[in-house]
Parts: structure tokens; C-alpha cells; sequence
């Protein structure tokens, strides 16, 4: 086994066209955010080229940047290893997801039309499903395309680009409590949809602060359980 410890079938193929670098850096961020790397792991540029099929060069490009953003942390003499956040860290993001998310939330319910509030019954279908197949990944998957879809249909494009700039890292701190929301997560979804489509924005905005605190919660008594263990 290789220190990097990818799964099999983990390691995205690197579409082109497009910078070598950027392809990279993008194969890279997307194993971070899945957690195919983990918080702490040692990440040697020899394995990643080898993953990924490239020289070290652009693999050495990749963790630099992803150093620079916060995704992994350079020590010197020892190498690039993918960040460890705090607790200060995921307090601080998940609770600036749960304002973005309740003004989308508002908005949402305040335009709703057929057509979006379709669109989102159908997501909370697709993760239904994925929880009751035990289909953690999909899960994820679902969960942020349901949130953007949410987020889309609040008209907003300033909250939708401030929404974007954090929606990897939710994905980071969603995917270890996935299974434990699991349907509760998704029965919260439903209630969302139902303020949506009464066109209640104050209700649906509270769903949604309620919903998204449920989560940080759930990560924190998480990281707490495994500092205790």
C-alpha cells in the first residue's frame, strides 16, 4: 500500500484539454474534499505523479497552491501534509454557511415556481436513495447539489458567488457526519421544500438555519467523540 493510501477507483482521471497544473490541482482538491486524502495524511509528490500519471512538477505546483488556500500544510524537512482543521476553523465556516444559506432559503421561497420546487423534490428522491443504499459519496454529492439548487433559485448572484467560495469546505466537513445525519438530514430537506413551496420565506429561512446548525453540531460532537476515544 502506498503511504498516500488512495482507494481503488478513488483517483479522478484528469479530463483535457486544460493546464496540466490546473488538472492537478483540481484531482487534488477533489480527493481532499472527499476525503480520499485525510486530515493529517502525508502526501508524497512521487505517489500523487504516479496516481495521476504526470511528473512531479505540476504535482509540486498543486500543493503549493493548495498550501496557499488552506487545503494542505507545508512543513519544512518533513514535507506536504493535508490540513487538520480546528474546531475554531469548522465553527467559523459552517456558521457562515448557515447565514448564506438561510437568506437563500428566504429568497428561495419568496420566487418559488413549480419548476424549482420540482427540481428539488427530485434531488431529495436521488438522496433518499443514495442514504437507504448506504451510498456515503452520493450522499455528499446530493446534499450539495440539492443545497446549490436552493441557492440558485434564491435569484441572488453576489450570495451565490459568496455561497461558492465556501462549498468545497462544506463538502470537507459534511462527508465524515454524512452517515449520521443520514435520513434526518433528508427529512429536514422535505420540510425546506414544503416552506418553499407555501412561498413562507421567515419559515423556510428558520428550516434552514435550524438544518445547517444541525450539521455543525453533528461535526463538532464528532471531533468530540474522537478526542475522547
Amino acid at each position: 500500500m502506498l503511504s498516500t493510501g488512495l482507494p481503488q477507483g478513488a483517483v479522478p482521471k484528469l479530463e483535457r484539454p486544460g493546464p496540466l497544473r490546473e488538472r492537478v490541482y483540481e484531482a487534488l482538491l477533489e480527493l481532499i474534499t472527499v476525503r480520499a486524502l485525510q486530515p493529517g495524511q502525508h502526501l508524497v509528490e512521487s505517489e500523487l505523479a504516479g496516481h495521476l500519471g504526470v511528473s512531479r512538477q505540476p504535482v509540486r505546483e498543486a500543493l503549493q497552491r493548495l498550501n496557499t488556500e488552506g487545503w494542505v500544510d507545508l512543513r519544512p524537512a518533513q514535507g506536504a501534509f493535508v490540513h487538520e482543521p480546528t474546531e475554531e476553523e469548522a465553527d467559523q465556516l459552517l456558521t457562515v454557511r448557515t447565514l448564506l444559506e438561510a437568506e437563500a432559503a428566504r429568497l428561495a421561497a419568496a420566487g418559488a415556481a413549480p419548476a424549482g420546487v420540482t427540481a428539488l423534490e427530485l434531488l431529495c428522491d436521488k438522496g433518499e436513495k443514495a442514504v437507504e443504499d448506504g451510498d456515503v459519496d452520493l450522499v455528499v454529492a446530493t446534499n450539495a447539489e440539492f443545497h446549490a439548487k436552493v441557492m440558485e433559485l434564491a435569484g441572488n448572484v453576489v450570495l451565490g458567488e459568496l455561497a461558492a467560495q465556501v462549498d468545497r469546505r462544506v463538502r470537507w466537513y459534511y462527508t465524515p457526519v454524512a452517515r449520521q445525519r443520514g435520513k434526518q438530514s433528508w427529512i429536514e430537506h422535505r420540510t425546506l421544500i414544503e416552506a418553499i413551496a407555501a412561498r413562507d420565506g421567515g419559515r423556510a429561512g428558520q428550516i434552514m438555519r435550524e438544518h445547517t446548525e444541525h450539521t455543525r453540531e453533528t461535526y463538532h460532537h464528532r471531533q468530540d467523540a474522537e478526542q475522547g476515544s
